[in-house]
């Protein structure tokens, strides 16, 4: 059974203050996340990610369509109990402290009185927040208050969780904490779905990605099958500072780091380019093919939309 099934969702808004006029948010959507995996909804700013995050949680209506959750009804009462959302800015009470307002989620959440207790002091512990449980939220950095989010989001053990932008604010051990968690409650059988628009953050925990650009689906699959395509390049790495006059006619881009040398080079000259090390005695350390990332991938969809976009108009 599919964890999300998003059958055709539709979402208009109407814009403007006097001659009011539609504007697409959404087009017709359909989307299915299977039970356990970790999966990455990527899209620019604008593109309809928390729209559809919205959509999911019942915050606001679809112009047409629906969905079901964990194999119910998106808006069946029942589901809301089993899935947990962070929003992206999320909006907390700033006089209560970090653990006075997970024990009101707690509360609000249905977490027994007898557990409730041992819960916040977990999730403080699991999002590295336990030195400062007693401090008001007013005084947290924007990152902090972040971590407190995703405490709320799984506080009460959700079959389903829901991050909208989760990464944001966090420093780079804060991101790599998060990531950690994630695969935690992967691992824990639940099913997470995140936006996100930091493609490496993605790349490394995705089992499956889908793109969205300007409220149109442009791509979805397995982060592995996007990124396997070889481009006809290789990468030649060898030890040293020193670049060959013979491996610069070959039209090979290089970039010295420390010492050691990187050069992207056709793959048709991969003899070539050996040859020229090995007459210059440089040791070589490693060649391989040069695939697409999950980046160039991203690019690629969004130009293609903007230039079919062009064409049409």
């Amino acid at each position: 059974m599919p964890a999300i099934e998003i059958l055709g969702f539709e979402k208009t808004y109407m814009v403007g203050f006097w001659r009011k006029r539609p504007k697409c948010a959404l087009s017709p959507l359909h989307l299915t996340v299977r039970d356990g995996e970790i999966f990455g909804f990527l899209g620019p700013n604008g593109a309809g990610k928390t729209t559809t995050l919205k959509l999911l949680m019942g915050l606001v209506f679809p112009t047409a369509g629906s969905a079901r959750l964990l194999g119910q009804e998106w808006t069946d009462p029942r589901v809301k109990a089993q899935i947990g959302f962070l929003p992206e800015q999320p909006y907390f009470y700033d006089h209560l402290t970090a653990h006075e307002l997970l024990n009101y989620y707690a509360q609000l959440s249905g977490v027994p009185g007898k557990e409730r207790s041992r819960r916040v002091e977990a999730m403080l512990q699991r999002v590295g927040l336990p030195e400062v449980k007693g401090v008001q939220l007013r005084k947290f950095s924007k990152g902090m208050l972040q971590r407190v989010g995703i405490a709320q989001a799984i506080l009460h053990d959700p079959k389903l969780v829901f991050f909208d932008e989760p990464m944001s604010g966090l420093d780079p051990m804060g991101r790599r904490e998060v990531r950690d968690l994630m695969e935690q409650l992967k691992h824990e059988g639940k099913t997470v779905f995140f936006s996100t628009h930091i493609l490496s953050d993605a790349e490394a925990l995705c089992d499956r990605v889908a793109i969205i650009h300007k409220g149109e689906l442009r791509g979805v699959g397995a982060v592995e099958d996007l990124t396997s395509s070889v481009q006809g390049k290789v990468e030649v790495i060898w030890q040293g500072t020193q670049v060959p006059t013979s491996m610069k006619a070959l039209g090979a881009e290089c970039h010295v780091t420390g010492d050691t040398v990187r050069a992207i080079i056709s793959e048709s000259q991969q003899d070539a380019a050996i040859d020229a090390l090995r007459r210059e005695r440089l040791r070589l350390i490693s060649i391989v093919p040069v695939r697409t990332s999950l980046e160039a991938y991203f690019v690629e969809k969004l130009q293609r939309a903007e230039t079919t976009a062009g064409r049409m108009a």
